[in-house]
């Protein structure tokens, strides 16, 4: 998945729960779960293909870990109960990056360290210019169907939202 799988189907789960459980004004969140939503590769994709590129090779590695995931959450939750919600919704977005991601398929990555410290390098063996430009192509070419699905589904959501913001906008205007 790529930056409008993330994003957008991100952000259609967390308005649906906005829908169902909360009162809060959702657009007021919306920057907190796109960075959020994409937190996990800002970490882990300059970290493990630049930084230590010969040794990890990855662009999986520490961000898209349970342990992160948990750990993000838990401080999360602590500033949430000092009046600070902004944390808790980018570990959940970030949660929602790693199932997006299905790191599950890969354990020695999701129950790092619990499982070894070591991470699988990927199988696309490329600078990092490469590697981005290999990825962007996959995500919008119909052969890797699920990866361009999830974009266009992401891109879908993203439209269907913004003019929903945008109704809601004219409608205050209006009054």
């Amino acid at each position: 998945m790529f930056i409008f799988g993330h994003v957008g189907i991100t952000l259609g789960i967390f308005y649906l729960l906005s829908r169902v459980f909360s009162k809060n004004n959702f657009w007021i969140m919306v920057p907190w779960i796109a960075f959020g939503a994409l937190l996990p590769d800002f970490i882990d994709k300059p970290l493990g293909r630049i930084i230590l590129a010969e040794t990890i090779g990855s662009g999986r590695i520490f961000a898209h870990t349970l342990l992160f995931g948990l750990l993000l959450g838990l401080t999360g939750y602590y500033l949430h109960s000092k009046g600070k919600s902004e944390l808790l919704i980018i570990a959940g977005a970030s949660f929602c990056h790693i199932f997006e991601d299905q790191i599950w398929n890969s354990p020695e990555v999701f129950f790092w360290p619990f499982l070894g410290w070591g991470f699988p390098k990927d199988t696309i063996s490329a600078s990092f210019i490469e590697y981005l430009m290999i990825i962007l192509s996959r995500s919008y070419d119909l052969g890797f169907t699920d990866v361009f699905i999830s974009e266009i589904v992401g891109m879908i959501i993203i439209v269907l939202l913004t003019g929903k913001y945008i109704s809601e906008k004219r409608k205050i205007i209006r009054n």
